[in-house]
């Protein structure tokens, strides 16, 4: 056996934390795999066993053969005749197994390059299933990563003795990963299919928050405070919904910290990613004004039976409602799970618009219109008969689309009523 072998061994004891034991029985079988390829016949032999001594880098093959009446021998590879045996044991007696060394002159230095390349695959398996041991409970968990390579917009992480890959799915679009990064993610799964155990790793799942939530907010660990929701558009925002199970800890400043302090270490780690920490309630209503804040709402209308909150706001409000790209209502609507629609409130703008329409009505009295051509008039800055006699004649025919004659007309009517 080659020292390249020995290191072999060492490496995947010491750098994968395989068992040194389960090195050397990978080990052992590709050396009885390549004494099967490079011994014409060895294929017939059905019990080989290797014997490989790592201190003295000495690997010796031994068959297991039934002993058989002299003249009685019918199959050489796994037989052997008893006058034979007996000079290696002489109580041996047919029917009895014994084990020969059938080791070739030569046959580690001959061998090696053939069973490398089995114990390779052997020990390959063996890692996975370590990987899965190791991993499989881990579902849940963040872990601490270096980007080792790129494989197509899949991110390959190193995470020590063994490597996850971050989907495509799973990275945040708005962060760019440079090899040699150290970067913390969410274990999504462990799967063990097809080509063997993947640690399947993400920084846009939910549940990253979560995690990091937890381990910056002690009263979250150890259950004073509970997340009870949690929505997100990941790289832009996200909505923790909180609640505490002791009336005196607030849950929203628990989860803020001093000065904001907690927060910002969440933040930081999400690459300045926006997030809203919410109170929870039952109550739909007191549950949509936390969630849509700082818009301030001007009514809240609850369908019970089909799961939909009807949210009206000031004009100069409907923008925070909303939020960027409809993010705000969007993560509102998810954080809840009701279908929250929020629209412009009208009122005032239709008392506005009765107003005009009264003080346009009295115009129409005063100069003998129709409501709708006082209407214009009245928008045309025409609030009374005096400013009606003081405009230019194309002015009024232009606003309100008359003739020049009809604008004439007008305008002698305002000038009687002005001066009456």
């Amino acid at each position: 056996m080659t020292n390249d072998i020995v290191a072999l061994i060492d490496y995947y004891e010491k750098e994968k934390g395989i068992d040194r034991d389960k090195v050397v029985a990978a080990l052992e079988y590709a050396f009885i795999s390549a004494y099967r390829k490079m011994v014409p016949g060895a294929d017939a032999i059905e019990v080989l066993r290797a014997d490989v001594n790592t201190k003295k880098g000495e690997t010796r093959i031994f068959a297991v053969l039934t002993v058989v009446a002299d003249g009685e021998q019918t199959d050489k590879f796994n037989q052997v005749v008893l006058s034979t045996a007996s000079k290696k044991n002489a109580d041996a007696q047919p029917g009895d197994t014994m084990e020969f060394n059938v080791t070739p002159k030569d046959f580690g230095r001959i061998a090696v390059q053939t069973a490398k390349q089995t114990m390779m695959q052997r020990l390959r398996q063996a890692e996975k299933e370590m990987i899965y041991e190791e991993f499989k409970d881990r579902a849940g968990d963040i872990v601490s990563g270096t980007v080792r390579r790129f494989d197509r917009s899949d991110v390959l992480i190193d995470l020590g003795k063994f490597e996850g890959v971050m989907p495509s799915r799973e990275r945040v679009q708005t962060e760019e990963y440079n090899i040699g990064d150290r970067i913390r993610a969410y274990v999504v799964a462990v799967e063990n299919e097809g080509r063997g155990p993947e640690i399947i790793l993400s920084r846009s799942h939910p549940n990253f928050v979560r995690r990091l939530f937890e381990a910056e907010v002690n009263e979250i660990s150890d259950r004073t405070v509970e997340i009870r929701g949690i929505a997100r558009e990941a790289g832009y925002r996200t909505k923790v919904a909180v609640w505490s199970t002791d009336d005196k800890v607030d849950p929203v400043g628990a989860c803020v910290g001093l000065r904001g302090a907690r927060v910002k270490n969440i933040v930081r780690e999400l690459n300045n990613e926006k997030v809203d920490i919410i109170r929870w309630s039952d109550d739909p209503e007191e549950f949509v004004r936390e969630a849509l804040k700082p818009a301030t709402l001007r009514s809240i209308t609850v369908d019970q039976e089909n799961r939909v909150v009807h949210v009206t706001v000031d004009e100069e409000d409907l923008s925070k409602a909303i939020g960027r790209r409809g993010q705000n209502a969007r993560l509102s609507s998810r954080l809840m799970g009701w279908d929250v629609q929020v629209r412009k409130d009208e009122s005032k703008l239709e008392q506005f618009e009765k107003k005009i329409a009264g003080a346009a009505h009295s115009i129409a009295e005063q100069l003998g219109l129709d409501d709708d051509l006082a209407d214009k008039l009245f928008r045309a800055g025409g609030m009374s008969s005096e400013i009606v006699a003081e405009m230019p004649v194309d002015y009024i025919a232009a606003n309100l689309e008359v003739s020049e004659e009809r604008a004439n007309d007008i305008l002698a009517r305002a000038k009687a009523h002005a001066s009456a």
